[in-house]
């Protein structure tokens, strides 16, 4: 995962920009999948030899200074320190870095709050498809969110259940994802 300095992109270039960056990185090995554009950052999906990051970097350049890299495997991590990331990526607007930190949370789960954690993974799901521009997807993610949720206690953590539901609520209603920190 390579995050960049958000030059005034706005998710709908996010096609763009996954086109722009392929066509940079044409002469070396390197496999851009997907942009997500944040308001301070846009994150490149990208899969590379380790040795080929730094060329990597500088052709991205033209798009945006680096702010960051991130190897992103599947980690084992304790709950609580897992759910700290997962709060953390969240209210950074590193919604798919959040998911797989609260996806690790959720294996650690069982009943009511294996289905608490998988509501707020979809949430943060849904935020991540609005960085690509696929609001209607996200929008439509709100719902099964919810319904996890469902009638969990009011606090999970450090995370206010309450306030995402009503988040939720008044976007479902607005049809629109309006980000927000858990």
């Amino acid at each position: 995962m390579i995050h960049l300095k958000n030059n005034g992109y706005l998710p709908v270039h996010s096609s763009d920009l996954v086109h722009r960056a392929r066509k940079l990185c044409l002469d070396i090995p390197a496999s851009i999948r997907v942009a997500r554009v944040a308001s301070k950052f846009v994150e490149l999906d990208v899969s590379i030899n380790p040795d080929d990051l730094d060329i990597l970097i500088g052709k991205l350049n033209p798009i945006g200074e680096l702010d960051n890299t991130r190897h992103v495997v599947e980690e084992k991590i304790e709950k609580e320190e897992g759910l700290k990331d997962g709060i953390f990526y969240f209210n950074n607007e590193r919604f798919w870095e959040s998911h797989e930190s609260l996806e690790g949370v959720w294996k650690k789960c069982y009943g009511k709050e294996k289905e608490l954690v998988q509501g707020i993974i979809l949430l943060a799901v849904a935020f991540a498809h609005r960085q690509k521009n696929e609001n209607s997807i996200g929008v439509g993610m709100l719902g099964r969110a919810l319904e996890k949720l469902g009638d969990s206690p009011a606090i999970y953590g450090e995370i206010d259940v309450d306030r995402i539901r009503n988040k939720i609520k008044e976007m479902q209603k607005a049809k629109a994802l309006t980000i927000f920190e858990i």
